[in-house]
């Protein structure tokens, strides 16, 4: 002990003494490697934080594009289907029809859909209503309200449009059987936790999903597919690998912080105890 402190008292004494060199190197290599240890960790958490942003918002576009290509899809059809048979002006209406619900469904593409824009289309129809020539014509503009009004719930629920629902909405709305149907039932599984869990913060192939779950083929497909039609996961193309969804991403917060919090709740009620286990009393 003794030399150990002669050592320290000869290192500014004495710097040309090849132990105390020594040490002095060590010392100066591990300050080195320290300051690496922090940059590394920096750049990875940068690397990290920019490869979920990325992921997050190929998430949105793909997702996005999904929904608009199903929207004019159910343009066409609606119309098709509901809009009267024989009129002079079918094929006119119906192409102004198209054109103004198209550009409005077209507005999912953007972050945040922009109030002015969708009025002016809802003013839009209304200004076609009032046109019309025909009493029958409420028959086609009865299908055309119906699909804006669809576009219009459908981007209040991707959370892109407010409009006048910006205080919470009240619990005796809640749709019990929507709430299981599209959040509670598709993540009540714990292979789709799993799975949900893999595809945070990285996309995974069917094969990583197999290793991670342990099911095979048709089963492993099975619960994929229920977590895509529930709007949770996508997959970026056929055969490609799966990514979550902003609706996937939001609902693993949610139940995180709710799992953390009932950990820690003070109203949590006490283990129960199995057979012939004394209680415990505390003070």
């Amino acid at each position: 002990m003794k030399d150990s402190g002669k050592k320290k008292e000869n290192f500014s004494e004495n710097p040309e003494d090849p132990e105390i060199a020594e040490m002095a190197e060590i010392k100066a290599i591990r300050e080195k490697l320290c300051d690496m240890h922090s940059d590394i960790k920096k750049v990875m958490e940068y690397s990290n934080r920019l490869r979920f942003e990325t992921a997050m918002e190929c998430s949105r576009q793909e997702y996005s594009n999904a929904v608009l290509s199903h929207l004019i899809e159910d343009i066409d059809t609606g119309l098709e289907r509901n809009m009267v048979k024989k009129c002079p002006e079918k094929e006119n209406c119906r192409s102004s029809f198209t054109a103004l619900l198209q550009r409005n469904a077209g507005l999912i593409k953007q972050g945040r859909v922009d109030e002015i824009l969708l009025s002016n289309n809802r003013e839009k129809l209304e200004e076609m209503r009032c046109g019309a020539p025909y009493s029958k014509c409420d028959q086609c503009f009865s299908e055309v309200s119906g699909l804006f009004t669809k576009q219009v719930n459908l981007m209040h629920s991707m959370r892109i449009y407010a409009g006048n629902q910006e205080q919470k909405p009240d619990i005796l709305t809640l749709e019990p059987g929507a709430l299981v149907r599209e959040i509670l039932e598709p993540v009540s599984n714990p292979q789709r936790l799993e799975i949900l869990k893999a595809v945070a913060f990285e996309t995974k192939s069917f094969s990583a999903f197999s290793e991670i779950t342990g099911l095979r083929g048709g089963n492993l497909l099975f619960h994929l597919q229920k977590l895509m039609d529930s709007g949770l996961i996508l997959q970026q193309h056929e055969r490609g690998d799966y990514m979550i969804t902003e609706k996937g991403f939001k609902i693993l917060q949610v139940l995180n912080e709710l799992y953390s919090s009932l950990q820690y709740s003070p109203l949590q009620l006490p283990a129960r105890k199995t057979p012939g286990e004394k209680e415990e009393i505390r003070i």
